[in-house]
């Protein structure tokens, strides 16, 4: 009996190996399954602070604007939080815009429901698309959901109700969302956004600070509503499966801050695209670059402090590396003050070089398939270089066309060379308009902090 055990689970095994054999291999679905909206693939975004954005701090007058945007060529209008802001505990004589008093609300201060629609229509028909920023993780003292649901709000060690743990934000009070009447409340408003008043998605404040599963449960409902964009102010790749599109590239902003400080080489920034970046995080997975925000400008410095003579570069890697370019609302304009945010401080607009950079390569960037987001564009690809330490070169190439950008990230004149690689070819200066065949003898003077961006010929040019 023993030995027709062992030759019947012989058979079984063979069996199963011949199964297994004729099998077709596992082929494993893309980590990123959220839907993104076509018009995001070649998008550039525009942060709007919309007390500061003018004059009048007004969406009316904000709508005014629209046009000069669209000729910059941003397509994502972010605004600010537009709900009204709390007075128990307030900051400063305003208060601050992520202190929600009402969800379903609008500040008076900016203006009324009717002419944020306004807004958004206006910007509609320009061919942009408006989100807005939602805090979801902690609302001002004086919402009535503090005395309507005061099970709803997290408790310290002595039972009362807090800000968020660990942080200075004494205007706000902390959401507990272990509670499903706060996560059906929560996902009803920001329904409400999107179906009655027209915004294309959120920026989610603080989203790591709120569960996943919330997320991912939202972005579905919202998506039944239209399709829409999601970015989290947060740095983590699990977010990007079911719940965002976008997260924040904080970690790019400081290596390219360190390496304007002197602090770090090129090889940090380096590291960051061809080691973290290509290595760990989904390749559809927008993140979002930046040399400044709302937080950067206010509380740290304003782009010129930051980066100092690197600042083009900056940008222009911003714009031409893998990530979904931001600016925000001042750059565009050279603006040199850290704008008050508890406080009117209107921009000082005026026509700058810097104004010209972005829109020159906002320009490219839409032109050219390689440089859009995600999946939809080339993956950038290292180009060896005579002098590692000082100067990133890379290449973003396909079928269509591409770039070869060359980025000096020293205050030292450099003359480099390539060598061979993916970079020969021939092309023309985005800037310049030189035009220039790429070979393995080719050598490139760089000014200090200076920078190449080269746009690959295709037939018929």
């Amino acid at each position: 009996m023993a030995g027709l055990a062992l030759a019947a689970c012989s058979a079984d095994e063979e069996q199963a190996r011949t199964l297994a054999d004729a099998a077709p291999p596992h082929t494993p679905e893309p980590y990123v399954q959220v839907t993104h909206p076509e018009w995001t693939r070649d998008a550039v975004i525009y942060q709007i602070n919309t007390r500061q954005f003018t004059r009048e701090g007004t969406f009316a007058a904000a709508a005014g604007e629209l046009p000069r945007l669209a000729g910059l060529g941003v397509d994502i209008l972010w605004l600010m939080p537009v709900q009204p802001i709390g007075e128990v505990n307030r900051k400063g004589p305003l208060g601050s815009p992520y202190s929600i008093a009402d969800y379903t609300g609008v500040n008076p201060e900016l203006g009324t429901l009717d002419e944020l629609k306004a807004f958004i229509d206006e910007a509609h028909a320009l061919g942009m698309h408006v989100i807005l920023d939602w805090v979801a993780n902690h609302t001002a003292w004086d919402n009535p959901l503090v005395a309507e649901h005061p099970e709803w709000y997290s408790r310290n060690w002595a039972g009362e109700m807090q800000p968020p743990p660990g942080t200075d934000w004494s205007d706000v009070v902390d959401l507990d969302y272990s509670h499903a009447g706060l996560r059906e409340y929560m996902s009803d408003a920001m329904a409400f956004w999107v179906r009655e008043v027209g915004f294309d998605g959120f920026r989610a404040d603080v989203a790591g600070f709120v569960p996943l599963d919330f997320w991912e449960d939202v972005r579905a409902e919202l998506d039944a509503i239209k399709p829409v964009f999601m970015l989290a102010e947060w740095e983590t790749r699990d977010l990007h499966a079911h719940a965002f599109d976008a997260t924040y590239a904080w970690s790019w902003w400081n290596r390219m801050h360190d390496i304007a400080q002197g602090r770090a080489d090129a090889g940090a920034i380096r590291g960051w695209y061809f080691y973290d970046h290509h290595n760990t995080w989904p390749e559809d997975g927008y993140r979002m670059v930046f040399v400044s925000n709302h937080d950067k400008n206010a509380w740290e410095a304003t782009q010129f402090e930051a980066f100092g003579e690197m600042l083009e570069a900056a940008i222009v890697l911003s714009v031409t590396g893998e990530g979904l370019p931001m600016i925000y609302n001042g750059q565009e304009a050279g603006n040199t003050d850290r704008l008050a945010f508890f406080e009117r401080d209107p921009i000082q607009w005026r026509e700058h070089p810097i104004g010209d950079l972005y829109r020159s390569l906002f320009a490219l960037k839409e032109e050219t398939s390689a440089l859009w987001n995600g999946s939809a564009g080339a993956k950038m690809v290292d180009v060896p270089n005579s002098a590692p330490a000082r100067v990133l070169s890379f290449v973003r190439r396909n079928m269509e066309g591409g770039v070869f950008v060359v980025l000096n990230l020293s205050g030292e004149a450099r003359e480099v060379t390539f060598g061979t690689g993916p970079h020969h070819g021939a092309y023309t200066d985005r800037f310049s308009g030189e035009r220039l065949e790429v070979g393995a003898t080719t050598a490139l003077a760089l000014e200090p902090w200076g920078w190449r961006v080269l746009v690959l010929d295709t037939p018929g040019e």
